[in-house]
């Protein structure tokens, strides 16, 4: 044998050993799935920021996510060091809408210092989720940052059952999207149930709602919550439809639908057709089943809203949560006209919606969700700075559990195995470890927000008001959030007994406080 040929023995089967690591693993799904293969995109990310930096693009030019932003939330997933070194290169004084947060010098909130500061400290909703209207089933959430509406079926069930193991982990709540409560989603995290228009989960054999099936559901698996779907921000005002093809045994149990048969999801509700009989309809589902019932909505058109408020102020009905989706937000598949421009962006879409509940007097009546890329620390705080009580998060905890931002989730081929119903591709996921890093990456998030709240003098992210947030207008000017949205002074907060009571179970945890004041101090 010549020294060529045992050189190329000894290089096959080091590939071969290599792939045979790689598909026994289960750390890193893309190696699971493409073995050998995989590593080249390890190595091409490890000198990513050299190749952009002199070649093609900067940290923050990518899209939806940037650079910066996807290593914040891997870093933060995997527990890993998640600073930046040498100051910001964001162009703060060329960035029209900035925002820049206004700490206190001297705040009643103290900080602690040590290096996991606020890392396992709770953050629970200031407000009682269904305690103004008197449900039988309120409850305060313990989290303020909870997993948005992703279904089975966008995801792979591999990826819904690392998001619902990690919302147990991390004492939050997820949402199950439309698409129904499957199998995936009993691993021990408690959920809010998102009814749609096509009713899966609560449908009867002709597709029309059942109340009974859904009251079974509900005793069958841990739902705190109904959030009747009215639309969301990529794709307001369309339907769906969930091919044939993909339509298998399990994912036809979770929607009750026939197996292997088209399955549509209509562009209305069949149930209600205008804000009246839509709050009679909330008003059966929290009667029938004693939970608070909310709604999901990208905003566009404010008729809507001035209707749902003016029915509320004038009669005994009403919503106990309203989550706004921001048109920024995420979708598996929807036509690039609706992704681009439909609905409103977040923050303006928001602000509309709280200034409406406010002028008619309920805004502190009803908890705010907010949703659309404010899984980052600095969207959260302008959101909580606007009346957000709770944030939901998705592609950002898809990011945790794996995603690439391939932007393959429309065509059945995520490399990662997060949007996918290919066995294949899905297979390399494991919950187990995806799960922890879902947790992990929920309660970064909690801690940064904690620190930030403290930084502007604080206990918690729902108690800063708008004057604390300024945008940027300019290199030389700026204006306060509040009068950006034409706040009113007191909008944005909670009610004063929930800020008291708030205030009070931050304060149950560990304060900070540095050396005691030397003889010669003064004051």
């Amino acid at each position: 044998m010549t020294w060529a040929t045992r050189a190329a023995a000894a290089g096959l089967s080091a590939l071969a050993g290599v792939a045979a690591r790689d598909l026994l693993q289960r750390e890193h799904t893309l190696l699971r799935n493409f073995p050998v293969l995989g590593h080249a995109r390890y190595l091409l990310e490890a000198v990513g920021p050299e190749l952009r930096q002199y070649l093609v693009a900067g940290n923050n030019e990518e899209r939806p996510f940037t650079r910066d932003q996807r290593r914040w939330v891997y870093a933060s997933a995997k527990k890993q060091n998640n600073y930046f070194g040498f100051g910001t290169d964001n162009d703060l004084e060329y960035t029209a809408g900035y925002p820049v947060i206004n700490h206190r010098t001297f705040g009643r909130a103290v900080p602690t210092t040590h290096a996991l500061a606020g890392q396992e400290t709770p953050l629970p909703s200031a407000k009682v989720l269904g305690g103004p209207r008197g449900r039988a089933r309120a409850f305060r959430p313990e989290s303020v940052v909870n997993i948005s509406a992703m279904s089975f079926g966008s995801l792979s069930g591999r990826a819904v059952e690392s998001l619902n193991r990690g919302a147990a982990l991390a004492g939050c709540l997820q949402n199950t999207g439309e698409g129904g409560l499957s199998v995936h989603h009993r691993h021990g995290g408690e959920l809010v149930f998102q009814i749609g228009t096509a009713y899966f989960g609560c449908r009867d054999e002709h597709g029309r709602f059942d109340l009974a099936r859904l009251k079974d559901l509900v005793a069958s698996a841990p739902v705190r919550a109904l959030e009747v779907k009215l639309s969301q921000g990529a794709k307001p005002g369309l339907g769906g439809v969930l091919p044939a093809a993909k339509v298998s045994a399990e994912i036809a149990a979770a929607r009750g639908v026939p197996e292997g048969v088209d399955c549509i999801s209509p562009s209305r509700h069949a149930e209600f057709s205008d804000a009246d009989s839509l709050l009679d309809w909330v008003e059966l589902l929290a009667t029938e089943t004693g939970l608070p019932v909310g709604i999901k909505a990208a905003v566009g058109d404010m008729d809507f809203w001035r209707d749902l408020t003016g029915l509320m102020a004038t009669t005994d009905r009403g919503v106990d949560f309203v989550t706004v989706d921001g048109g920024e937000g995420g979708t598996g598949a929807a036509p690039l006209i609706f992704t681009d421009s439909v609905s409103l962006p977040f923050q303006l879409g928001f602000a509309r919606v709280y200034s409406t509940f406010a002028r008619a007097g309920l805004a502190e009546q009803v908890t705010f969700i907010g949703g659309g890329k404010l899984g980052l620390p600095d969207n959260a705080i302008v959101a909580f700075a606007l009346g957000c009580d709770l944030v939901n998060v998705a592609r950002e905890a898809m990011l945790a559990i794996g995603c690439i931002q391939a932007q393959k989730c429309h065509t059945d081929t995520c490399p990662t195995g997060v949007a996918t119903q290919n066995p294949w591709l899905a297979h390399g996921l494991d919950p187990a470890l995806k799960s922890v890093r879902a947790a992990t990456y929920i309660t970064t998030l909690r801690r940064d927000l904690r620190k930030v709240s403290e930084a502007c003098g604080v206990e918690h992210p729902g108690l800063i008001d708008s004057s604390a947030v300024e945008i940027l207008t300019g290199r030389t000017a700026s204006r306060p959030l509040a009068e950006v949205y034409e706040y009113e002074p007191g909008w944005g907060l909670p009610p004063a007994a929930d800020r008291a009571e708030i205030v009070r179970l931050m304060t149950d945890a560990p304060q900070g406080g540095s050396a005691p004041p030397s003889p010669t101090a003064v004051g």
